[in-house]
């Protein structure tokens, strides 16, 4: 037991009996095996010939996707420097939306140089600075090579969007699909002095299974997953008045528990003539000001359904509250909380409010609103896994357009950028001395992984294909890549597939750190609990 320290004067028990103590080179080989065998499980996804994953979890759901961070998201992973990885794709997912597999890759593939090194017995630190100081530079030379668009330049967003989707499952429709997503976006898009921001929760995605992945559309307004509440009501209205409204149609309940006797049936009589009285100037209010479609976020009595059917008013009801926000950006109303605060220009506007058939259910769809700042995605996909892996896909292309608009510099894509700094690392490495040369340029080896995966996901032939590009760049050709499509090398730039640099710079960063931390480790204590195993406390180091 490495917990017990033997001593002159007899053994000395620092940790408890049960725990797990693994040092030295022990501790890095195992942290390090345990991360690449991450990296090789997403390997086989990246590029535009990448396969699929099925992932089945412990109900039997069934997921299908070649999405670095869902693969890894739906693995339950126990080893502690494994989940270190699945923190990098899940960052990276949060922070640009796409190049989680290129991430894990790269840092799969620094630690396997690591490694290398580390048999040769240079020390961990040294490993770590060269790294350090090579990613430093490897963002440099990426900025020198970055090329400026406009941010509202439609075509070049076109050609993110497609590129992005390009290694999905819905490669084939990307043409279409890129048009609405970069629709979407600049739908959204605000912009203050010289600087552009989208916020994402403006988009409302709704999915259903059936039809095909081509009729996908974007609705300039918002579309609800309900029903109209009446069957007296209208089902259409052109030209719509839109009350936003959150409080409730109904005759509020006392606070506190109340009777009412009642002695007389004219009392009774009385009463409810009361209640329908009040739901009635309720209703009349919101007839008033003119409005002729009703959107509540809390419940509407059945008396209240009757009197708005009779005003031919469309009523929907409990609407989401996240929904309600969206739906006040799209119409450009402003949510009522007290029906007396309720006036005309209160009301939002529609071209036409309407409820439709979507397979088997009935949906609210607001559409043609004049200047949108939220907008709706309806996706549509042969069967649920094809609706699921769309969405994935759309939302990394959305995120890809949405790091262009905000920092607009591009690369060409293919492996290019990766191949093209791999060479100019390993000249500016000859500048050091001693051992962090060796770093540095294992470093730049780390970096072919990208176009070498692309070429071997594609059924090239890995070393003919990465001396042949490595000959093309060395003759100035830097946007030479892998074109895995047709199987050849080719100028990614002259066949539009571009990537923002705000992506390469998060995969390059998320990377470096993720590995330099898992290098630093040379001790791992895993202290169990009582009712032992993993369970306890102590995740299996093995």
């Amino acid at each position: 037991m490495a917990s017990i320290q033997q001593t002159p004067q007899g053994p000395v028990l620092v940790l408890k009996e049960s725990a797990l103590q693994q040092k030295g080179r022990d501790a890095q080989q195992n942290n390090i095996q345990a991360a690449k065998l991450v990296a090789d499980l997403v390997r086989s996804s990246l590029g535009p010939r990448g396969l699929d994953k099925m992932l089945v979890d412990s109900l039997g759901d069934v997921t299908i996707t070649n999405d670095g961070a869902t693969i890894l998201k739906e693995i339950d992973v126990q080893h502690p420097a494994a989940k270190m990885m699945v923190e990098v794709s899940k960052t990276l997912d949060n922070e640009v939306g796409d190049g989680t597999s290129s991430a894990v890759i790269f840092c799969g593939e620094l630690l396997s140089k690591a490694e290398e090194l580390l048999k040769k017995d240079v020390h961990s630190s040294v490993i770590v600075e060269g790294y350090q100081e090579a990613s430093e530079k490897t963002l440099e030379i990426l900025s020198e090579i970055a090329m400026k668009i406009k941010p509202d330049d439609r075509n070049s967003l076109l050609k993110i969007a497609k590129t992005s989707m390009e290694s999905k499952l819905i490669s084939n429709d990307g043409d279409d699909l890129s048009k609405i997503v970069v629709d979407t976006i600049l739908k959204i898009t605000t912009k203050k002095i010289d600087k552009y921001t989208v916020d994402l929760d403006n988009i409302k995605v709704e999915k259903k299974a059936g039809a095909s992945i081509a009729e996908t559309e974007l609705i300039k307004g918002i579309v609800l997953d309900k029903e109209i509440i009446h069957s007296g009501m209208p089902t259409k209205i052109e030209k719509a008045k839109i009350a936003l409204v959150n409080t409730a149609l109904e005759v509020e309940k006392t606070e506190m528990s109340a009777e009412i006797r009642i002695n007389d049936p004219t009392q009774m009589q009385m009463f409810l003539e009361e209640e329908n009285r009040m739901l009635k100037s309720m209703v009349d209010k919101i007839h008033d000001v003119g409005t002729n479609v009703l959107l509540c976020q809390k419940g509407i009595d059945d008396i209240s359904q009757h009197y708005l059917a009779k005003h031919g008013i469309l009523a929907v009801r409990r609407i989401k509250e996240s929904d309600m926000t969206k739906l006040e950006k799209a119409t450009g109303g402003r949510m009522i909380t007290n029906l007396d605060d309720l006036s005309e220009k209160d009301l939002g506007t529609a071209e036409v409010v309407q409820q439709k058939k979507i397979e088997s259910d009935k949906w609210v769809f607001i559409e043609g609103c004049r200047n949108p700042l939220s907008v709706s995605i309806l996706i549509r996909g042969g069967s649920q896994r094809v609706v699921d892996e769309v969405d994935r896909s759309m939302h990394d292309a959305l995120m890809v357009v949405k790091d262009v608009i905000e920092k607009p510099e591009i690369v060409a894509g293919g492996g290019s950028p990766e191949a093209y700094i791999a060479a100019q690392l390993k000249e500016w490495a000859d500048n050091f001395h001693g051992r962090k040369q060796l770093a540095i340029k294992k470093y730049a080896e780390a970096l072919e992984v990208i176009p070498l995966t692309i070429a071997e996901n594609a059924g090239m032939d890995p070393i003919d294909t990465m001396v042949s590009l490595r000959a093309k760049q060395s003759q100035g050709k830097k946007w030479t890549g892998i074109d895995a499509r047709k199987t050849t090398i080719s100028d990614m730039l002259a066949i539009d597939i571009v990537e923002p640099v705000a992506v390469k710079e998060q995969i390059i960063k998320s990377a470096t750190e993720t590995a330099n931390m898992i290098i630093r480790i040379d001790d791992v204590i895993a202290i169990s609990g009582t009712t032992g195993g993993a369970a306890g406390g102590a995740p299996p180091m093995g």
